[in-house]
Order: C-alpha cells, then structure tokens, then sequence
C-alpha cells in the first residue's frame, strides 16, 4: 500500500517538471516594454514561426516547417503589395502552403503596419551585412599592404 502512494506521487511529481519544462521551453517571447504596435503585432503572430528577429524559430522546425528568413535581402526585394497579399491571404495562393492567411485576424491597417515592420527586419541585416563586408574589405586591404612592405592608402 505504502509502496502505490509513492509511486503515485513520483509519477504525480514527474509530470510536474516535465510539464513545468516545457512551459519554461515553449513561453511565447515578448516585445519589450513600449514597443510600437508594428513590433507587437510581430511578436503576437509572426513570431512564433519566424523567430523574434526574423530568422526563423525552432518551434517551426519541429513541425518541420521552413519559415523564411525575413531577414534576407530578397525579402526586402519584394514589393509591399506581395508581402500585403501573403500576410492577408496565406502563402497557399501563391504556393507556399506553410504560411497562414491573417486577414480575418487583421485589419488591412495592421497588416500594413507589419509590411513595414518587415521591412525593418530585411534592412537591419543589409546593412549590418554592408557594414561587415566593408570592415573585412578594409582590414583585407591593410592587411596585404602590410605584408608587402608598403603603404597602401585606403578610400574612407
């Protein structure tokens, strides 16, 4: 008897943690604290999938889903109407099934509010890739004048 009631409550207390584990792992990620309405938004529906910057979530990979990355340059290609089209209608009109339509959800408002919070997404990395492509260009050129024993001037 004595044995069944520990075993119980063992059984009782691994549910728990397991339980208590995967709200910890699964705990939707949040937009800071006054965050414009484009980014909370973002945060209450994008997310989830397509991670809190944009390059993609693991949850997704577990359903073996692929979002895209948002923030790739050929996101920030596309013009406003297609990203309008996709957040409203889904990614199945246009051949990419895995991407819900939000247009019963949304306003046409916000959906125009997360165009352009995507597009933030897409030129954040752009630039950032800009920005490290020029540092490894100039410290590729110092660095080869060095070696010849040269000094070589470098356009700022």
């Amino acid at each position: 008897m004595r044995r069944g009631v520990l075993m119980v409550l063992a059984a009782v207390a691994a549910i728990g943690v397991f339980a208590g584990g995967l709200g910890w792992l699964l705990t939707d990620a949040r937009p800071p604290a006054g965050a414009p309405r484009a980014q909370r938004l973002y945060y209450a529906y994008c997310a989830e999938c397509h991670g809190a910057d944009g390059r993609g979530s693991w949850r997704a990979s577990l359903f073996l889903l692929r979002p895209r990355d948002l923030t790739d340059p050929r996101v920030a290609a596309q013009s406003d109407r297609y990203l309008f089209d996709i957040l409203k209608h889904g990614g199945a009109t246009i051949g990419r099934p895995g991407m819900p339509a939000f247009g019963a959800q949304l306003s046409d408002e916000d959906i125009q509010l997360l165009v352009g919070y995507v597009r933030t997404l897409a030129s954040g990395r752009s630039a950032a890739q800009r920005q490290a492509q020029r540092s490894a260009d100039l410290r590729g050129r110092t660095g080869s004048a060095r070696h010849r024993g040269r000094r070589r001037r470098v356009a700022s």
